[in-house]
This record gives C-alpha cells, structure tokens and sequence, in this order.
C-alpha cells in the first residue's frame, strides 16, 4: 500500500505539471486593447456667461467656472476680457483670449498668429487636423485638432472678420500624455464646440 501511494504522488503531480505547461503554450499572445481609468463624468448641463461689459456672451457647463485672467502664461493679458473656464474635477482649463479687429490688430495677422501657435506645438505632435467650425451669426474659424502629447491638444478661434477675434485653447494640469487624458479631453472637447455654437458678440 505504501508502495503504491509512492507511486502515484509522483505521476500525479508530473501530469498536473504536463497539464499546466499545455494551458500556458495555449494562452494567447495577442496584445490586450488599451484600458483607462473609469472616471464619473458630470452630467453635461449649461448656463450662460452675460457678463456686462465683455463683448462675447456663451453657454458653458455646470461644472467649470469662468474666472478673469489677468496674465496669460506669466505675460499680462492684453485686455480684460479674457477669461479661464476652469474644470477643477477634471484638472482642465480653456484659456480664452479676445482681441478686437482694428487698425492694432489687423484682421489677416491675427488670423496668420492663430495658426502660428498651432504650428509651435508641430515638434511633439503626430498631427494636426485644421478643421472649419460655424457657430450662430458672424461666428466662423477652425477648430485645431492637435494629435499627440502636445501641451494642447484642441484649440479654435472664431471670428466675424470685421470687428471681433476670439481664440481658445484647452490645457490639462497634468504631463502631457495622450492616452492618459484622452477621455477628459474628449468630454471637455464637447463643452468647447458647445461654446463655440453658443457664442455670440455684443456689437
């Protein structure tokens, strides 16, 4: 008997070993599909940015908040009506800047600097797509779509080519890195063309 139980304990555990080697040689080598994150997202409701004075009024979300920025990346802010919409769950920010067409701000260069600042981030994007945007009356531009680990990776400006130049720029508090941020980015980038359709100038 207790030769027979010496017996088995070795081939028993030479056949679970023999059994385990298949499932391991079996297991498929493909690459897994990239996860992220589960993240809450808000629910997405608006109210309206009317304040007086400012030359533009829009729609944006519940969630962000619209704060005065008197510097702009350390530089003083050009006039007073540039604003932050601020995302402070989401660590984003849409820098606005506004600038009125005149005889200081000649229509062609601020449409010629537009692009130039897009053009900067060239060095670590992958692409940038130039896409046409129409918002309501006199509001016309495009909506930069920056591939990549660039710093921003959605921008725009609009424009009714006469009297008013807005340009917008999404950036996150984070290390920029696409496949991190890429599904705030894609919440935020909705709130931004919400803007952009909802914006109208104050003659």
């Amino acid at each position: 008997m207790h030769l027979c139980n010496a017996y088995l304990v070795p081939r028993t555990f030479y056949l679970l070993f023999a059994v385990l080697v298949l499932i391991a040689c079996n297991s498929d080598p493909r690459p897994r599909p990239k996860g992220y994150f589960q993240i809450d997202f808000p629910e997405k409701k608006y109210v309206l940015f009317d304040e007086p004075g400012y030359p533009y009024t829009f729609e944006y979300p519940v969630y962000g908040k619209v704060l005065k920025d008197s510097t702009f990346f350390e530089a003083k802010a050009e006039n007073p009506y540039w604003v932050n919409l601020d995302f402070p769950e989401l660590a984003g920010r849409i820098h606005i800047s506004y600038k009125a067409v005149g005889a200081a701000n000649k229509f062609d260069e601020l449409v010629q600097d537009a692009f130039k600042m897009t053009s900067k981030h060239s060095l670590k994007a992958t692409s940038i797509d130039e896409l046409p945007v129409k918002g309501g009356a006199g509001v016309n531009g495009f909506i930069f779509d920056v591939g990549g680990n660039a710093a921003t990776g959605k921008q725009f400006f609009v424009t009714d080519s006469t009297k008013h130049f807005l340009r917008g720029a999404l950036y996150f508090d984070a290390t920029p890195n696409y496949d991190s941020i890429q599904p705030v980015e894609q919440f935020l980038y909705k709130d931004m063309q919400h803007l952009i359709q909802t914006l109208k100038w104050r003659n």
